[in-house]
């Protein structure tokens, strides 16, 4: 919903899904916000980027991820 309410080209950063659940607690929550990353960009519902370019929702992560709308293929 976070990243549909942004302009189409928009990303957010997964801490931002987690603060916007808790935010006072939200540190715990971001291996649950990249499992749902995952889970949504396997089905094709959410990108997930790294500097700017897509990464598979099965590759290792390392550093930041930002999350957006999937490019039109």
């Amino acid at each position: 919903a976070m990243v549909a309410a942004r302009a189409p080209d928009a990303t957010v950063c997964p801490s931002e899904v987690a603060r916007a659940v808790a935010p006072d607690a939200w540190r715990p929550l971001m291996p649950a916000v990249r499992d749902a990353a995952r889970a949504l960009a396997a089905e094709g519902r959410l990108e997930v980027r790294q500097r700017g370019r897509t990464v598979a929702p099965d590759a290792e992560w390392r550093g930041p991820v930002r999350l957006g709308r999937p490019h039109a293929t």
